[in-house]
């Protein structure tokens, strides 16, 4: 897949910026889920497809940024940026992955509620409320608060660790700390 230019221009500066934010808020959405099931139940479907619109965006990035290194000059930060660029998809699928399990426990919560409300109609949902108590409980929640809280503080880290090794590659010993007669 050549996912290396736009327009002509480098595709990597685009995707990471579109990356490094779409992470951090599926990081923040996932946590806010985990913390509220109205919160997840409130978003419904849209936080599963945030957590695999990140993942696409960050295997875009990293595509992009492989592309890119193999046109750029060689440098140790150059080489280090792309070496922890690659660390940011196993944290994107680990986004994924729990945005689903949390999607998937906001509705076996409303599933449990519906049960309690005498909403369930058929024999078939008596064994589905089993489940949605299991899924419901104080112990599997705490687990997925916990597991989510990891996950979306490492990205987060990862993200901004990324960033800032790319800042370094792309800017260091390239411009003066002091201003220019340029714009005057």
């Amino acid at each position: 897949m050549d996912v290396g230019l736009i327009n002509g221009l480098p595709a990597h500066p685009l995707f990471v910026h579109g990356a490094a934010v779409l992470v951090s808020l599926t990081a923040l959405a996932l946590v806010v889920c985990a913390l509220w099931t109205s919160a997840a139940r409130r978003l419904s479907w849209v936080l599963p497809v945030m957590g695999l619109v990140t993942l696409v965006l960050v295997v875009l990035t990293t595509e992009s940024g492989e592309w890119l290194e193999d046109r750029v000059r060689e440098s140790a930060l150059v080489e280090e940026h792309t070496e922890m660029g690659s660390g940011l998809t196993p944290w994107a699928i680990a986004l994924f992955v729990l945005t689903v399990a949390v999607w998937l426990l906001g509705r076996a919560g409303l599933s449990r509620e519906r049960d309690r409300s005498g909403e369930a109609d058929s024999p078939a949902e008596g064994g589905a409320s089993a489940a949605a108590r299991m899924a419901s409980s104080v112990v599997v929640r705490v687990v997925a608060l916990v597991i989510a809280l990891v996950v979306a503080v490492g990205a987060a880290v990862q993200v901004y660790r990324i960033g800032d090794s790319g800042a370094k590659a792309a800017w260091q010993g390239r411009f003066s700390t002091s201003r220019s007669g340029a714009g005057r």
